[in-house]
């Protein structure tokens, strides 16, 4: 890396103490103003970050919080549940702390956006009207993008890609899978969810059949041509786990075009592929509320303004984490949390006719290849002619020639990773 891992931690305090600076010691009361009031849609890592922030930043705002469920369970962490290193319980986020910071929290499904009137409808019966609105629905599933994958096919053919009771149906799945069988693994095409998730995944189930099933084999269709940190993980492939992967780029017969969820079959230009297991992974859009709030573009995500995450195509409304065009900030729960932060630092400098500062963010994603080798990806980004780009020499990969004690110093900070960015969301 050409950014050390403590100088990348110091551009990444140096973003969050950027935020707060222009209003540091001032609140809406102080200016005699009324209390606005923000609506936050979302209570991943993106939406419950952003109704916490807003609240730390100034406590006079009145922050709503809509979620559907009761708790949250990650997306990260959650391919190590199908490696048996954790359970689904300890991948599973409460939202009782964000009432210490003020935070109101709805349970209910918001079902309609109204953007002249300003009201969000939701599926209680209850409507809310906003000052302000944050999205941050996550990812939806293109179902008719693959001839015969459906929300059925997903009973048998889990994609796992939402955290939860999918996590579950797979992980079943592979403990009743006979010692021998055949994993296969669908990958979408870009851009979708966590580019690292699917290659993390198929190590993890590695680390499974290793450990119990040491016949089967993992085959893994990819829609694309490669994929992020590929030479770490083949590397790590390579010395843990022998033959027992097989990775399909797209020309050369992973690219999908029907499935048979009867027979667990997948059909490529190239032949069929019959799986004892297959995870299929959808290709990917913007959450629902997203597109039925007309939010959407041509691709299925949202185009915003990509210093203060504000909809080109509503004003009023902020879109972020997995389902804003960000840039080159990839899908992520980092860059959720972090778009969250300068989001709210956005909103309020806004409300309050002052300048919006200029956002930094930074990307860092660990995965583990098994549970004592670790690998990583950071990067720093900047806002350059109203796109956010990479900064050149931040951040990198892991290097490629260390020892073992290097891999083992990377999982720890994996796992310490997630115990933090947990904590700052939902803590």
């Amino acid at each position: 890396m050409k950014t050390s891992r403590r100088q990348f931690f110091r551009l990444m305090g140096a973003g969050g103490a950027l935020a707060l600076a222009p209003w540091a010691g001032s609140s809406f009361a102080q200016q005699g103003g009324a209390q606005p009031h923000v609506v936050v849609i979302g209570g991943g890592f993106g939406g419950a970050t952003c109704a916490k922030y807003l609240r730390r930043f100034d406590p006079n705002i009145r922050v709503t919080l809509v979620e559907v469920n009761d708790r949250y369970v990650t997306c990260p962490g959650s391919n190590w549940v199908l490696g048996g290193l954790r359970q689904i319980s300890d991948i599973t986020q409460r939202f009782d702390a964000l009432g210490k910071h003020g935070v109101e929290f709805v349970q209910a499904r918001a079902t309609r956006i109204d953007p002249e009137r300003r009201r969000v409808q939701l599926d209680n019966g209850q409507s809310l009207t906003y000052d302000r609105l944050v999205i941050a629905p996550g990812i939806g599933f293109d179902w008719d993008a693959v001839e015969g994958y459906s929300p059925q096919a997903a009973i048998s053919m889990p994609h796992a890609w939402r955290a939860g009771l999918q996590t579950e149906r797979l992980r079943k799945a592979l403990e009743e899978m006979r010692d021998g069988g055949t994993f296969i693994m669908r990958v979408p095409p870009a851009p979708f969810r966590c580019p690292p998730g699917p290659y993390e995944r198929a190590s993890m189930v590695a680390h499974y059949f290793k450990q119990h099933k040491p016949r089967s084999k993992i085959l893994i269709l990819d829609s694309g041509e490669s994929f992020s940190k590929q030479g770490l993980f083949e590397a790590g492939w390579n010395e843990l786990y022998g033959d027992m992967i097989e990775w399909m780029p797209g020309s050369q017969g992973g690219q999908v075009t029907a499935v048979d969820a009867n027979t667990r079959t997948l059909r490529t230009d190239q032949g069929d592929h019959r799986g004892d297991v297959v995870n299929f992974i959808p290709a990917q859009k913007a959450g629902e509320i997203a597109e039925q709030a007309g939010l959407t573009n041509e691709q299925g995500w949202c185009n915003v303004n990509q210093a203060t995450f504000e909809s080109m195509v509503h004003p009023g409304i902020h879109v972020i984490g997995d389902a804003s065009v960000a840039g080159a900030m990839p899908k992520s729960g980092h860059s959720a949390n972090n778009q969250a932060k300068m989001t709210a630092a956005a909103i309020i400098a806004m409300m309050r006719d002052q300048e919006v500062p200029s956002p930094s963010h930074v990307n860092t994603c660990y995965s583990l290849v098994a549970p004592d080798y670790g690998i990583s990806v950071a990067a720093v980004y900047r806002l350059e002619n109203g796109s956010i780009a990479g900064v050149e020499g931040a951040g990198g990969v892991s290097p490629a020639d260390v020892g073992k004690d290097y891999r083992e110093a990377e999982a720890r900070y994996t796992l310490g990773w997630y115990a933090s960015i947990t904590e700052d969301t939902w803590g």
